[in-house]
């Protein structure tokens, strides 16, 4: 499977009078957009062809169903009032796009040198990035999205799977609800690991759907973390960045793993 089979696989299945394909050489990246409303989802093929080779079609199954589910959720009428506990910050990359197909900006905050925070409204098996439009709408304004966002990701459970290489423990939050990146704006979750942590605290956000933290106690430990950073950021459905972070007072600090265990 390579991304041109990929695309014509996509466009069969998603094919629909309503619908058109808008393919980006440049980005190896295809648009599936509603032709009456000019919404719609951009789907990053290599990613997806990452994760065709250990899921096989069932990587293609999921990326259907979001679609298909996403698009749907673009044609409802949706408001902020009444849904105050389905607003979840959402982290993505600088390069992601800060306004809508059609121009309309989305409600974000700058998070570090390679992320940003966007913010969402869960609509079940898919979500709305909010926009200016939509907050106008319900008349909030955008520390109450902010307020209201932060105080649900920090209810969010944070169930932690550990592992150890050669002497350094890594910690994996992969919950599969569509927030597992976000945990890494609740500060309290990232002092409580910090103090637990015996050698220098390293974070990554490879897409929306893991948290890696880690401890690392020697060289090796930042080469397994790179290798880990980049599986992850390849096979992701919503990628966010192939760096880790240094945890330290509070703050986040991206880091450049070089090759044969070197840091810079």
């Amino acid at each position: 499977m390579d991304t041109k089979k990929l695309r014509k696989e996509l466009e069969k299945r998603l094919k629909h009078p309503s619908r058109q394909f808008i393919y980006d050489r440049e980005k190896d990246q295809l648009r599936i957009e509603n032709l009456r409303t000019g919404q719609g989802i951009n789907v990053a093929l290599p990613g997806i062809v990452a994760k065709w080779h250990e899921q096989k079609d069932q990587a293609i199954d999921e990326v259907v169903y979001f679609v298909e589910e996403g698009l749907q959720a673009m044609g409802n009428s949706v408001t902020l009032n009444g849904n105050e506990q389905k607003i979840f910050p959402v982290i993505r990359a600088t390069s992601f796009p800060t306004s809508s197909k059609e121009n309309i900006p989305f409600i974000y905050d700058e998070h570090t040198a390679e992320t940003r925070i966007y913010y969402a409204l869960d609509l079940g098996n898919s979500y709305r990035l909010i926009d200016e439009q939509l907050l106008s709408e319900a008349a909030w304004s955008i520390e109450r999205i902010r307020e209201t966002a932060m105080f649900n990701v920090r209810a969010l459970s944070i169930p932690l799977k550990e592992d150890e290489v050669a002497g350094n423990k890594y910690y994996f939050v992969r919950s599969n609800d569509g927030y597992d990146a976000s945990r890494i704006l609740n500060q309290a979750f990232l002092k409580d690991m910090s103090d637990k942590i015996t050698g220098t605290m390293a974070v990554a956000v490879p897409h929306q759907d893991v948290l890696l933290i880690a401890d690392i106690q020697n060289d090796t430990g930042y080469d397994v973390l790179a290798h880990m950073t980049m599986s992850f950021f390849a096979s992701g459905r919503v990628p966010i960045t192939a760096l880790s972070f240094i945890y330290e007072a509070g703050e986040l600090e991206p880091i450049f793993i070089m090759a044969k265990n070197k840091k810079k």
